[in-house]
């Protein structure tokens, strides 16, 4: 089993990124800047989507790191009382 540190860790930087991109004017401000503040129209079909599928990545990460500690916590335990021969 991998260890899922860097899935969790991928998936908290994109929430918080497309959190920030959503919540507060950032993209708008550099598109703007850019010359196509005409997108900003539709960064709502695009960013609250983005925030669920990461918030959702977040809850797997989430899941699948509890179920590689508990993996990790068993196999130690097994280990120590069953002794080699």
């Amino acid at each position: 089993m991998k260890n899922p540190t860097t899935l969790l860790r991928a998936s908290v930087i994109g929430t918080v990124l497309v959190a920030l991109c959503c919540f507060t004017p950032i993209l708008v401000i550099l598109l703007g800047a850019v010359g196509l503040a005409a997108l900003t129209g539709y960064l709502d079909y695009v960013l609250l989507p983005a925030l669920a599928v990461f918030i959702g990545l977040t809850v797997y990460a989430l899941w699948r790191k509890k179920q590689f500690d508990a993996y990790r916590k068993n196999a130690s335990t097994d280990s120590r009382s069953c002794p080699d021969e």
